[in-house]
């Protein structure tokens, strides 16, 4: 028999839980759900939910756009035909291709059920899945209930991630004060763990778009992460703070190996990593034949290019 411990805490987590089944559940705009149901059937028996996020979403959309999709298969080698590829999709998660479907573009990234709940998990080594999914997004396809109800349960985890990693690096009394303050310090952080661009007041933006979600995401949230307002100490804060230059260093590392190999699995996939470098990194390259015929060595010849523009650090 559960405790009343046990039975409280199964109560927090499905207070979010709850909260994140019915934002999944929330329509999307038709061309979206049938370019997903499209892009789930390139993979038979391996597909198990497509999730559709993004600026594309944020803003209702579409038109002349890049849509981002997350497609969660069962395991990358029923993914797959190519070895390669399910290895590559192990080892520095996700590939990244791009899909075209009745006159939109997108860019799909592929993970495995497992490694999406780890990804969007306190495991995860970097930020770039849960800070995605700690935003609004829409499962717009999914083989059947059980699959749904896996990716919601990882989805779930997203937002409880970004304020236990989140909080202990504010100052005292911040959060109380402001109960959107983690949400614009969370996405600046994990802004810095990626190539990045964009105006400072970004992060506050995305916030800004919805405040009344994050309020009630946040609550929700806090209490999944246990968090205690305003009993850190200067020691600990210090602590997380660093916890998050490790992960930031870390998460760029991994953003130009994931940039790398998709100049592989894109289908001219070397000018998309200049146009994606240039896009985050304010920079301005530009592709030489040879690197179009070489695309690794042409990617590996970048670096120095992001190291002296500061986009990596």
């Amino acid at each position: 028999m559960a405790t009343q411990g046990e039975r409280k805490g199964k109560t927090i987590a499905s207070k979010i839980q709850t909260f994140v089944a019915a934002e999944l559940a929330e329509p999307a705009d038709p061309r979206a759900v049938g370019m997903a149901a499209a892009l789930a059937a390139q993979y038979p028996g391996a597909a198990r939910a497509v999730l559709f996020y993004g600026s594309c979403l944020r803003e209702k959309n579409l038109d002349g756009l890049m849509l981002d999709f997350y497609l969660i298969v069962s395991d990358y080698r029923a993914a797959y035909g190519k070895r390669w590829l399910a290895s590559a999709n192990r080892l520095i998660p996700p590939n990244v291709f791009p899909f075209e479907h009745e006159g939109l573009i997108s860019k799909y990234a592929v993970l495995s059920e497992a490694d999406f709940a780890r990804l969007c998990s306190l495991s995860a080594p970097d930020p770039s899945v849960w800070a995605r999914f700690a935003q609004p997004s829409r499962l717009i396809w999914a083989a059947d209930d059980q699959a749904r109800s896996d990716a919601c349960a990882s989805v779930a985890l997203a937002a409880p991630t970004l304020v236990a990693l989140t909080e202990p690096t504010m100052e005292p009394g911040e959060a109380e004060a402001d109960p959107l303050a983690v949400w614009r310090a969370g996405f600046a952080l994990t802004y810095g763990a990626e190539l990045r661009a964009e105006r400072a007041a970004r992060p506050g933006s995305i916030v800004d778009a919805d405040p009344e979600r994050y309020r009630r995401f946040g609550v929700a949230a806090r209490e999944v992460a246990g968090q205690s307002p305003g009993v850190v100490s200067a020691e600990a804060r210090e602590g997380a703070r660093a916890r998050w230059r490790q992960m930031q260093r870390r998460g760029k590392r991994t953003v130009v190996l994931r940039l790398i190999k998709a100049s592989f699995t894109f289908a001219g996939g070397i000018d998309y990593l200049a146009w994606k470098i240039n896009r985050h990194a304010g920079t301005k390259i530009a592709i030489k034949p040879w690197q179009r015929r070489w695309p690794l060595a042409g990617a590996i010849t970048l670096l120095p290019r992001l190291f002296r523009s500061g986009a990596i650090r």
